[in-house]
């Protein structure tokens, strides 16, 4: 499978306790420089390769739903590869193409709430 090489990252210039924006760069020198000149101030997650039910890029950190009866799954990086992980159920699946009926509902920057909600 090829995918696109992309990031995103937020820009937090109030330190991780303040306010974040999020900024999106397709080619991966300028976002990654950004965050080379002051790693404080960024968070950098990589895309995927994968888009949800909604045609939506997936990121790593983004929040999504597999079945709206069940808490929300984080999308993470582990030992080389992307995968699911839901701490409240104790379950974790690789992202794979298996999953793409899955729908992004936000990530852990903006809706950390979301993970507490079901618990």
């Amino acid at each position: 499978m090829s995918r696109e090489i992309k990031f995103r990252a937020w820009y937090m210039p109030f330190g991780s306790k303040g306010s974040m924006q999020e900024m999106l760069h397709r080619r991966a020198s300028s976002i990654l420089s950004f965050a080379e000149m002051n790693p404080d101030a960024y968070i950098v997650e990589q895309f995927t390769g994968l888009k949800d039910k909604n045609g939506d890029d997936i990121y790593e950190n983004d929040l999504v739903l597999l079945d709206p009866d069940d808490p929300p799954y984080q999308v993470i990086f582990d030992e080389g590869k992307f995968e699911l992980s839901n701490d409240y159920l104790k379950l974790v699946y690789d992202l794979s193409e298996e999953y793409m009926d899955c729908e992004i509902i936000g990530n852990i920057h903006e809706d950390k709430d979301l993970l507490e909600a079901d618990k």
